[in-house]
């Protein structure tokens, strides 16, 4: 039984997308991450796991589609979180964050498929990871690991080699963290709600994020 599990926070101004303001208001990064969630969520969806559960912090709106389990985040950092979301799995689980609305359900796919790998390993931009999958759900292999830092995607992927597991790479993916982030994610993925959003909301402030 696959999982594939969505890591959010609800989109709430002032607790989400905050490194967006300035020069966006805290309204509308709340606004662009509501964007960004959805459009992650509906590509996850579309991915033919056994199951769909978002690992949310808040409560779900209208932003959430059908066929999702939605269960609360543990507490503790983004490590204890990350390892608590893991070891609620009985099986394989891929996990996936809210702040790369450009990911497709092709790109998500093959990190389902355990006949290689161990492990699936998702790298960003700025030096995180935006996916992380694992064949048998370990939380000693997150715990410790630190957060929100520009090597925190070399110490995971290295903890995952130490441990003896195969790991597959996928794409490289640019999270929404700054203005300049969303600018680049918007015009990777025209057609998105989070490229709809994004010029709405940079026509009504006279070009932010330029």
């Amino acid at each position: 039984m696959t999982a594939l599990l969505v890591i959010a926070k609800q989109p709430l101004p002032g607790r989400v997308k905050t490194r967006l303001t300035p020069p966006f208001t805290p309204e509308q990064a709340a606004a662009l991450a509501e964007a960004a969630l959805a459009d992650t969520l509906t590509a996850a969806a579309r991915v033919p796991a056994d199951r769909h559960v978002l690992v949310l912090d808040g409560e779900p709106g209208p932003w959430l589609p059908p066929g999702f389990r939605v269960v609360p985040q543990a507490a503790g950092g983004l490590d204890a979180r990350l390892a608590a979301a893991f070891a609620a799995c009985d099986g394989p689980a891929l996990l996936i964050g809210m702040d790369t609305p450009q990911v497709t359900p092709s790109l998500l796919a093959p990190a389902l498929c355990w006949d290689a790998y161990d492990a699936w390993f998702g790298p960003a931009a700025d030096g995180g990871f935006w996916a992380l999958g694992l064949a048998e759900p370990d939380p000693a292999l997150l715990l410790g690991v630190p957060m929100s830092r520009p090597d925190t995607g070399a110490v995971q992927h290295a903890r995952l080699r130490k441990a003896g597991l195969r790991v597959g790479r996928l794409p490289v993916l640019r999270d929404v963290d700054t203005a300049s982030d969303a600018r680049e994610v918007a015009a990777a993925v025209p057609g998105s709600r989070f490229a709809g959003r994004y010029a709405e909301l940079t026509g009504a402030t006279a070009g932010a994020g330029r």
